[in-house]
């Protein structure tokens, strides 16, 4: 099977995420950072799932600013920018910056990696973004895609539950992006039709 990000989300929102959850958006920036899938659950909480379909993929997630807490520290240090002449063009201020690993991506309840399950294996624990990270795998049999489990993710106690608005604000987030298919699927056909 050619695998694809469409292709896992597809059977993660129609398998996994289809009874138990309220609303599932594909690619969406709603946390500030981008999550391949965004699940909100029955008691508003929010699990963000990266697709990965290749190793390489998997490491270099690792590496993106949502696991990642800058933070300025210290006091100032004030910065004059002379022109080369000597004249004073700007004056700034300059923080020192600290950077601390995240255990869970901003706003986020639970945080899974979906992927192959011919791409894992176990020494790629080490390269996830996080050691409370989930992973998902999914496996191309002759009755359709399966998922299964491999590591449960560990909960965040300290996300806040979604305000109702908030939840409403997502579902129309899922709703447009829906109308926006229908309309790409249209056009599609549009001009299939004209050829």
């Amino acid at each position: 099977m050619k695998w694809s990000e469409r292709t896992i989300a597809s059977a993660l929102a129609q398998q996994t995420f289809n009874r138990k959850y309220l609303v599932v958006v594909p690619n969406c920036n709603w946390t500030g950072y981008e999550a391949d899938i965004l699940a909100v659950t029955e008691n508003l909480r929010l699990i963000d799932v990266e697709i990965k379909i290749s190793r390489a993929d998997l490491k270099a997630d690792a590496k993106k600013d949502k696991w990642w807490r800058q933070e300025y520290v210290g006091s100032p240090l004030r910065v004059d920018d002379l022109n080369a002449s000597g004249r004073l063009i700007r004056r700034r201020h300059v923080y020192a910056q600290q950077f601390e690993l995240r255990e869970w991506p901003h706003k986020v309840w639970k945080h899974y990696y979906a992927l192959p399950a011919d791409i894992w294996d176990d020494s790629l624990q080490g390269a996830l973004g996080s050691p409370s990270s989930g992973v998902l795998l999914l496996n191309d049999t002759p009755h359709g895609l399966r998922i299964s489990c491999r590591r449960p993710a560990k909960p965040c106690r300290d996300a806040d539950r979604l305000t109702p608005a908030a939840a409403v604000n997502i579902a129309r987030l899922a709703s447009l992006r829906m109308w926006d298919a229908y309309h790409q699927v249209d056009q599609l056909r549009q001009r299939k039709e004209a050829a």
